[in-house]
């Protein structure tokens, strides 16, 4: 029989990207000063916001941050993997803050798996899910409909990845290449665009949360934030 990992989840919306750093960090703390203590998996919906992961110079970026400011987007460099990226409403920002030592202290599976969560995800509504060589996240034949990007602290992992639902594409085009990728490369895609249908946020999330319990082995028993 498969080993289930305990894990607890919370739903936080509109929220704000410094206030999504300091929930992970205490929970963070919290998992990996306890060893008998579940995982913990952030849902998040953020405010407006662009990021630059580590491997980022800011290149990408094609406005400069005042302008950002004016357009009502705030503009944070993020401990997590990988270059710049958008987070806002339509969105599902997904925090796991979990033991690596479940998935062989492995970053690189670790990654793969995430993106299988979305994948398994994405065929839940029909969709073919898969991977680019040499990129990370999810893409369809539309383009990269999840970011991936984390962080590893004490063998506790955190970040995560930011799928599409809803999200208004044209914050990643008009703002940045996202993750490096020129539109030449490939393009955003949303659940919203692959099904022709707006979803309701909250009406996916057990599907998502059901994808990671299964890719994951997470079990989550009846939490909920």
């Amino acid at each position: 029989m498969m080993t289930k990992y305990p894990a607890e989840y919370r739903i936080l919306r509109n929220l704000g990207y410094e206030d999504g750093i300091r929930l992970q960090r205490e929970s963070l703390a919290r998992v990996a000063n306890d060893r008998a203590r579940p995982g913990e998996v952030l849902f998040v919906e953020h405010r407006p916001v662009i990021t630059c992961g580590r491997s980022g110079d800011g290149s990408n970026l094609l406005v400069d941050e005042a302008k950002l400011r004016e357009e009502g987007i705030e503009f944070f460099p993020a401990s997590r993997g990988g270059d710049v990226t958008y987070h806002g409403p339509g969105q599902w920002t997904v925090y796991p803050i979990l033991r690596l030592d479940w998935y062989g202290r492995s970053l690189h599976r670790y990654l793969r798996l995430l993106e299988e969560c979305v994948i398994v995800f994405l065929a839940k509504y029909g969709i073919e899910g898969g991977r680019r060589e040499g990129l990370t996240g999810a893409w369809v034949c539309g383009g990269k409909v999840a970011a991936v990007g984390v962080a590893v602290s004490r063998w506790v992992t955190w970040h995560g990845f930011a799928l599409n639902i809803n999200t208004d594409t044209a914050n990643f085009t008009t703002y940045m290449h996202p993750c490096g990728i020129h539109a030449s490369e490939g393009s955003v895609a949303t659940l919203a665009g692959l099904t022709g249908v707006r979803h309701d946020m909250l009406e996916v999330l057990p599907t998502l949360r059901d994808a990671m319990a299964e890719v994951l082995s997470l079990d989550f028993g009846d939490s909920a934030g």
